[in-house]
């Protein structure tokens, strides 16, 4: 069915709300983001979060995790935070950097997408290689080129540094590595983006988007565009993998290089649209510089053109054949989803 007008979009939401008042408790008016201390306070637009048995939150264990999340002494020389490469004035991605940087000034393999809402994503990392919040930060937390930590010597730290606020959490004082990822990802779970002026406009804001940037909602949802066949749902992903005809040869296998299937070469994870315009460069891996976008105006080009011919390129990437006014409106509409509120909320940021 074709989504092609505000009122169109607007009884799509409200139909996933009413489905929510089965599952999720119902639609409210009020789309203010959560704060760490207000557990329960998850927009009731997007779904219930899922939480895992052995990770509940709690506010002290989400006040450690921002402690730790933020504290550089987690690395192995003291030089990188989980903050350096998800800094929150960039919407909790890495900002301007094609390749994030690790310990020793090491060049990482790809860009760290947001960590805004990743508490909704089934997998995380671009191949999905990690099946939890907990796992990512693990992952980053060991990896040779990112944090590589010495836990010995990080436990000794945090035992020290964190003896209060650990017996809070904890009830003891046996630090333990799979402990301060769990208090990271209680602390990431809280990082939740539902404010922006197109959340404010399916709300029944009417008023909240322009003239332009409804005409560029109506073309991301067309089945012109097919924008919204991958980017759905409440945060604007369908949390699966594609091609989108990038290069003709991907040195970065992408999820082949966790399943192993030639049909995931060159497959990448759908990234949340939301805060796109705070989130590039876009499409950044250590393929080539070349793939790399710098603007949206880029990215809607590439889209516009076709992308190349790689065998694995998702079929719906093929020319649109948009005007220049079209795509100015499509990139509007993208601008719209900028919640301001994530990069200026005093608890998401350093303690």
């Amino acid at each position: 069915m074709k989504q092609n007008t505000p009122r169109v979009a607007l009884l799509t939401l409200l139909l996933v709300c009413v489905l929510g008042v089965l599952s999720f408790g119902g639609c409210t008016s009020n789309p203010n983001p959560p704060e760490p201390g207000a557990l329960s306070a998850i927009p009731a637009h997007l779904p219930t979060l899922i939480v895992p048995s052995d990770n509940v939150m709690t506010p002290e264990k989400v006040e450690l995790g921002r402690h730790l999340f933020y504290d550089k002494r987690m690395s192995r020389d003291g030089t990188i935070a989980c903050a350096s490469c998800h800094r929150q004035e960039v919407a909790f991605s890495d900002g301007p950097n094609i390749v994030s940087t690790g310990v020793n000034d090491a060049n990482g393999q790809r860009n760290a997408p947001t960590i805004v809402n990743a508490a909704y994503r089934r997998t995380q990392f671009w191949d999905g290689r990690a099946a939890s919040l907990e796992a990512q930060a693990m992952g980053a937390f060991t990896h040779p080129v990112e944090m590589f930590a010495d836990t010995v010597a990080v436990a000794s730290y945090v035992r020290l540094t964190y003896t209060e606020r650990w017996r809070q959490v904890f009830g003891d004082s046996a630090v333990t590595m799979k402990r301060a990822m769990q208090a990271i990802a209680a602390f990431e779970r809280t990082i939740i983006s539902a404010n922006s002026r197109y959340d404010r406009y399916i709300l029944g804001n009417t008023t909240a988007l322009s003239t332009e940037e409804q005409h560029g909602m109506r073309l991301f949802f067309s089945d012109r565009t097919m924008c919204s066949s991958c980017h759905n749902g409440p945060d604007l992903t369908d949390d699966n993998y594609h091609n989108i005809g990038l290069f003709h040869h991907y040195f970065d296998r992408g999820r082949y290089n966790v399943t192993k299937d030639i049909d995931d070469e060159g497959l990448f994870r759908t990234p949340t649209l939301r805060n796109v315009a705070l989130t590039p460069p876009y499409m950044a891996t250590g393929d080539s510089e070349d793939g790399v976008m710098q603007t949206l105006e880029q990215v809607m080009k590439h889209y516009n053109a076709g992308g190349t011919n790689f065998p694995n390129k998702d079929k719906r990437v093929r020319k649109l054949g948009l005007t220049e006014a079209e795509v100015a409106a499509v990139i509007a509409f993208m601008r719209a989803l900028t919640d301001s509120s994530v990069i200026t909320n005093s608890r998401f940021g350093p303690p």
